[in-house]
Order: structure tokens, then sequence, then C-alpha cells
């Protein structure tokens, strides 16, 4: 499978999922929450540092439920508008359930 590259719009998206994670996580341990989501720590810690900037949608609704996170709330979050890149839309946020870790 061939990856397009990312756009300016996932890349900003990516690092703002980062921070929101690492921000609800709070002082419990990268280990803690990862195996409480089912996902690999090194998953969990390529998302926190946008390393990974479109993880598959499983993957952002177990983190953010082991968080008390809700998925408005982090939709919210990472699309909020940022001036000089292009907005969100619905193909984006298709695109990002669609892409495995």
């Amino acid at each position: 499978m061939v990856r397009l590259p990312l756009t300016p719009a996932e890349v900003e998206r990516g690092q703002r999922l980062g921070a929101l994670l690492r921000r609800a996580r709070g002082q419990r341990s990268m280990l803690e929450v990862a195996l409480d989501a089912r996902v690999s720590p090194e998953t969990l810690r390529k998302i926190e540092s946008g390393r990974v900037a479109t993880p598959a949608f499983p993957t952002i609704a177990a983190i953010a439920a082991v968080l008390g996170l809700s998925l408005d709330d982090v939709w919210a979050e990472i699309n909020q508008p940022v001036p000089g890149v292009e907005p969100a839309t619905a193909a984006a946020f298709a695109r990002l359930a669609s892409r495995r870790d």
C-alpha cells in the first residue's frame, strides 16, 4: 500500500492529538495507559510525539476511552482552525478513520 504524503493540516492535527493525549494522561504512565487501551506503548509514544499523525480510528477511540475523553472533544480539539493551514473536512476525517498505525 502506498501512502500519500501528509498535508500540513494532517501534520498539525497529529501534533494536536498528541498534545491532547499527553495532557489527558497527566501523571499516568504511558505503559499503564497503553496497556489499558490495548495498544502497544510504542504506538502510544508515536501518537503522543506526533510521529503517527493519522492513527487508526479504533486506536484513537480506545485511548480516548481510557483517558475519559469523548470523541467529540477529541475531534473539536484537533480541528481548531490554524491560520495558513487548510480547514478540516469530512474527507480528512474519513482518511483519519481509515488509516492504520
